[in-house]
């Protein structure tokens, strides 16, 4: 495919390929801008996965929000569907949890990145339901972190019939089991260590879902462990449904007192009981940030900005920046 034209995308690289699609980097010949193009595997038949592409070029078409990737356009040559979205440089948020736990002032940042992105999905009544480290990319900066937020892969989100209502029933359900990543015919909607209790119950959703799989992924950052585990789904699902996680403090005894609580609440098993929107959650993450700036001692801006990039893990500054299309791949 390299230096193959496809409609007016000039194929310069290929950036990575998985069991749901293959990657390139391409350019633009009419805007003159680098893009990256999305294709389905050469010969696949599978219909579903024709739909989910579609759906994923749907919903994330239908967001303007700069923590979710862009979609360009969707198009179709010789037989092959490609969706065309901005191209990003970072790695993934399941590549930087390789070195542990995240530093608490990072993690809020990310956090509120995230939960603005879900908030503008939600205010369009579409829910992701498949929020995982996998499927959150961290870009790069001019000093390589820390970086903006993107939302990838918006092939399970679903178009509720009312702004925060329940989804209605009767869709084909499907169920994320390539480990962690590969969607194939099931019981449930998502990937089974960041599901809902709803989700795994293969129940209605609303927001609060897509809330409870941001609490499991802020467990993960603040803790370095998943909140919910097993060698098998039935295990994770037993897990989500019956257990209690471990109290995040006692994993990571840095963490500010508020966010354990915070995150303790989005895990809820009673949806009742749970964050009801992205805007309280907003709130209260707000909140602790400016308490956390406001105890930081006073410092030159330049000191600040030397401390923090000496408290990095080893590995997540320029050199351990990833081309985004793996974050494509995995997940897909």
């Amino acid at each position: 495919m390299v230096g193959v034209t496809i409609a007016h995308y000039r194929i310069l690289e290929k950036l990575g390929s998985g069991g749901m699609g293959v990657v390139y980097k391409a350019e633009d010949t009419r805007l003159g801008r680098l893009v990256a193009l999305k294709f389905l595997p050469e010969g696949s038949p599978d219909e579903r996965a024709r739909e989910r592409f579609k759906r994923e070029a749907r919903a994330a078409s239908a967001l303007n929000h700069p923590n979710i990737c862009t979609i360009h356009e969707i198009g179709e040559q010789d037989g092959r569907i490609f969706i065309v979205m901005e191209l990003l440089e970072g790695q993934t948020l399941k590549g930087l949890l390789a070195a542990g736990p995240i530093e608490s002032a990072k993690l809020l940042d990310l956090a509120l990145q995230m939960t603005d992105a879900l908030d503008a999905a939600h205010q369009k009544g579409i829910l992701h339901r498949d929020l995982k480290p996998a499927n959150v990319f961290v870009t790069g900066t001019a000093s390589g972190y820390p970086g903006r937020v993107k939302i990838l892969d918006f092939g399970l989100a679903k178009q509720l019939p009312s702004r925060g209502g329940p989804a209605p029933p009767g869709e084909a359900p499907t169920i994320s089991v390539e480990g962690e990543n590969l969607t194939v015919a099931g019981t449930a909607v998502g990937t089974p260590a960041y599901m809902s209790p709803e989700q795994a119950r293969g129940q209605e959703l609303d927001a609060r879902s897509d809330l409870f799989s941001l609490g499991a992924v802020l467990y993960e950052m603040a803790t370095g462990q998943k909140a919910f585990a097993g060698s098998t789904d039935p295990l994770i699902f037993d897990a989500i449904l019956n257990r209690d996680v471990a109290p995040a403090l006692r994993l990571n005894r840095d963490l500010p007192p508020p966010l354990p609580e915070i995150v303790e609440r989005l895990l809820e098993k009673d949806r009742e009981l749970r964050y009801q929107s992205s805007a309280g959650l907003r709130a209260d993450l707000k909140r602790l940030k400016r308490d956390a700036e406001s105890a930081l001692p006073a410092a030159p801006a330049a000191a600040r900005g030397k401390n923090w990039r000496s408290a990095l893990p080893a590995g997540i500054a320029l050199a351990a920046m990833l081309s985004w299309a793996w974050a494509a791949m995995n997940g897909c």
